[in-house]
């Protein structure tokens, strides 16, 4: 199959979904930047796109490139309540970057909130709310193509959310970063999609916190939820790019590895078409990631989904599917890793003689 171009944005998101069409999300921004020294940890604010405008732009194409056909905005954390006087400018830039790449491909452009800063300690609803309206209005301005709220750890901020961004009468995506457990106040994976349902979501799902296989996991219980009640939602997957199976109930936040340490972790290629096959035979359709996924992690879901999408991205022309250009090599043993097999049954080793395989969180 050659590489071919994707699904023109002159239809909407939800006209894709609905016509059982693979939407492939993007991937981390937040700790692929911080790595390349254009966003500094701890805060997790994207002035970049100010700053650095250009780093920014080439991690879209990149993504672009790698079959992506959506660009969210980076404008995670990129608030009010986060980023004070500097909030606008920031989310403008986002929103231009977003769209100038997403030209060059034909891919749709999604505006992103995320949770507040305040609502742990302040439950202040109105306060909340207006926070994202402030975001919202500029999304408005630059007329995205539909909107996310992403990252909410509690339901109910997460139904604030959906509720504001719903006011601007354009599709609504929410996704959770929560594990089978639920959310931090202990409300149920199910209960959480049935919620934001009600709420008015278009689209709902899981992203960030943990792993691709804790992720599906907590989407099923979610796709269980919304059937036990009668509803029908779009599902969304956009786990980590790392493996979590030991973290607890917050996430890869609570390992001792967090930030700094996680590339041991990392997922393979292959890792992820094992993740991008599952997820749609769940019945998820929009399949990206979050943090930790790199280009190449993209690229697999795109390959790996290659057949119901009917294209190959634009990297694929220099990759071979499961190292089929590895029979090109001229050592024999390596020709032999030539194959889905070899790749598919491969337990990796970290290279690190006396690392346990797992960690204790901190929490």
């Amino acid at each position: 199959m050659a590489p071919g171009g994707g699904p023109t944005a002159r239809r909407g998101i939800l006209e894709h979904l609905d016509n059982g069409e693979v939407v492939i999300g993007d991937g981390s921004f937040l700790l692929t930047l911080e790595k390349r020294g254009y966003v500094k940890a701890g805060l997790w604010t994207p002035e970049a796109v100010v700053e650095h405008p250009d780093a920014v732009r080439q991690l879209h194409m990149e993504f672009l490139r790698a079959g992506s056909n959506v660009m969210q905005t980076f404008t995670f954390s990129a608030s009010e309540d986060c980023m004070e006087s500097k909030w606008e400018e920031a989310n403008v830039a986002a929103c231009d970057l977003a769209r100038e790449v997403a030209g060059k491909g034909d891919a749709l452009v999604a505006g992103g909130v995320c949770q507040s800063s305040v609502y742990k300690d302040h439950k202040d609803e109105a306060r909340i709310k207006k926070l994202f309206r402030l975001q919202l209005k500029v999304f408005t301005r630059k007329n995205v193509d539909f909107l996310i709220a992403e990252y909410f750890e509690h339901v109910e901020e997460a139904v604030w959310a959906v509720e504001v961004l719903k006011e601007s009468g354009k599709p609504v995506a929410v996704t959770m970063c929560i594990g089978p457990e639920g959310d931090m106040h202990g409300v149920a994976p199910g209960a959480c999609a049935v919620e934001l349902a009600k709420a008015g979501a278009d689209i709902v799902g899981v992203n960030c916190r943990f792993g691709p296989r804790t992720s599906l996991q907590t989407l099923h219980l979610m796709k269980l939820g919304l059937e036990a009640a009668g509803l029908s939602r779009h599902l969304m997957a956009q786990p980590l790019g790392f493996h979590t199976p030991d973290c607890g109930k917050g996430g890869f936040l609570d390992l001792p590895e967090y930030p700094f340490g996680l590339e041991p972790r990392v997922a393979t290629r292959w890792d992820i078409q094992k993740y991008a096959r599952e997820a749609y035979e769940l019945g998820v359709r929009y399949i990206g990631g979050c943090c930790g996924f790199e280009p190449y992690h993209i690229r697999a879901i795109a390959e790996e989904l290659a057949p119901e999408r009917g294209f190959l991205p634009p990297a694929s022309e220099k990759h071979g599917s499961w190292g089929s250009a590895l029979s090109m090599h001229t050592k024999p043993w390596i020709r032999a890793r030539a194959s889905r097999e070899y790749w598919e049954n491969l337990l990796p080793a970290s290279g690190r003689p006396f690392c346990p395989s797992l960690s204790k969180p901190d929490i």
